[in-house]
């Protein structure tokens, strides 16, 4: 036990020496005037808007998470910071990272699981709690990756919902009864001690017939929701869900007026799709909140599990509450969609396709879920950066009205581009210095790495 935390002493000497190498500058040659010192670069915070959150998402926070203006104000703030941190420590603490988190009503207290004992310095010096686990985060996808490719070959009614917990460390399946549990594990090779079961009679289904922006008609027929405006090379459009429509499918905007034709969709696997819009619609950063006014989206950067998130729905408004599962597996009646978010934000029928987003972040897009507003459910979302990645899109935002270069998100280093989709831990060049992601988003044009420590750190 010594030798470990010996071990995390070290460790934590390491990264306080890295901060400070960072905010130090390098003296200057004899004889020669120091440049003007630059300005101080912006904080998490700053950097996703999370400091200028609009009154209609801090109205809406204040209702459904009960708490006072300064605590809505305060809670979007510390989430924004706990995340640029957990995004350093899972780049420390590489195979032995096991998750991290946010709890508690305004603080955002930040908790980082780890398989080894000697990190816990290292994470505390970072303003975080530490938690030692048994599994990291690697070896719980896994275990939830046998569950996924099971259940393309079996029956899944009485197993709804699968996921990765990780405040738990453990997978857990969302079943029925015990019976139904036992059989998807026993089908994917797994153990007992593999999967927890959490049983409920509840069963997700899509929100079709739904709006969650601004209304939309498909094939004059199904109505749905746009999720964010985006852009591909110089056609305009707007994400949404997959189920929604097929490639193809024609779409009417409000008073029934033609708007425009889906270009891609997938569903189930994934629910996201895009529609392609006319020339007489504009995309633009806004997003429909409490009594049909806007707010506005800057940038995609991924929420924590316990952050903060909101939702607009053409049936149920505008609603607000947290993240509970990232990775969730859903098994429809049309099919399994894997990769989907997991909140306590309520839904009904006729809010799919809507935009979530935490603070000024895009988050996703309605999928499904179960339980109405008026007693309370649950929601899932297609989160947003995949679906941005998978059909090259563009999400538009307050930073840039404009088009930007075409995504081009195939290698996994590189020069840093706009537009491009960046996992937490990908590598990049940048002014010739190498930069490490901390945090998945969709890079804006003012985010480069050089001014943006809450998304990038040098390396």
């Amino acid at each position: 036990m010594a030798g470990r935390l010996a071990t995390g002493r070290r460790r934590a000497a390491a990264l306080t020496a890295l901060g400070a190498l960072a905010l130090t500058a390098a003296p200057a040659a004899a004889g020669v005037a120091p440049p003007p010192a630059p300005g101080p670069l912006p904080s998490a915070a700053q950097t996703l808007g999370a400091d200028k959150a609009s009154a209609q998402l801090l109205r809406a926070l204040q209702r459904d998470l009960r708490l006072t203006p300064r605590q809505a104000a305060a809670r979007l703030v510390n989430e924004a910071e706990a995340g640029t941190r957990a995004g350093r420590l899972r780049t420390m603490l590489g195979e032995r990272f096991a998750g991290a988190w946010v709890s508690g009503a305004t603080s955002s207290e930040l908790t980082v699981a780890t398989t080894d004992s000697g990190d816990v310095p290292a994470i505390e010096a970072q303003g975080a709690k530490a938690v030692v686990v048994g599994r990291a985060l690697s070896e719980l996808r896994a275990v939830k990756a046998r569950l996924d490719a099971t259940a393309r070959r079996v029956e899944t009614s009485g197993t709804p919902v699968w996921y990765v917990d990780v405040r738990a460390n453990r997978v857990v399946v969302q079943a029925v009864n015990e019976a139904a549990a036992a059989a998807f594990a026993e089908a994917a090779g797994l153990r007992g001690r593999d999967v927890g079961v959490r049983l409920s009679a509840n069963r997700p289904r899509a929100l079709d017939d739904i709006v969650g922006g601004d209304a939309y008609y498909v094939d004059d027929r199904v109505r749905c929701s746009v999720g964010f405006s985006v852009t591909k090379d110089q056609q305009q459009g707007f994400a949404t869900a997959g189920h929604c429509g097929g490639p193809g499918a024609s779409t009417t905007g409000y008073n029934m007026v033609p708007q425009g034709t889906f270009q891609a969709s997938t569903f189930p696997g994934k629910d996201m799709a895009w529609v392609g819009v006319n020339s007489g619609w504009t995309a633009t950063p806004d997003v429909r909140a409490e009594g049909g006014r806007r707010t506005q989206v800057a940038g995609s950067a991924q929420a924590l599990v316990g952050s903060s998130v909101c939702r607009s729905g053409s049936t149920s408004g505008w609603h607000c509450g947290v993240i509970e599962q990232h990775d969730t597996s859903v098994s429809y009646a049309e099919g399994t969609v894997d990769g989907l978010t997991q909140t306590t934000v309520c839904g009904e029928p006729g809010d799919s396709g809507g935009p979530y987003v935490a603070g000024a972040q895009a988050q996703g897009v309605a999928s499904g879920g179960t339980g109405d507003c008026t007693s309370g459910g649950t929601t899932f979302y297609q989160p947003i950066n995949p679906l941005l990645a998978d059909y090259g899109l563009v999400l538009t935002t307050t930073s840039s009205q404009a088009a930007l270069p075409a995504p081009q998100n195939g290698a996994a280093s590189g020069a840093w581009a706009a537009g491009r989709v960046y996992e937490t831990g990908t590598t990049v060049t940048h002014g010739g210095v190498r930069y490490q992601c901390l945090g998945e988003h969709q890079a804006q044009g003012p985010w480069t790495p050089d001014a943006t420590p809450a998304l990038w750190q040098r390396i």
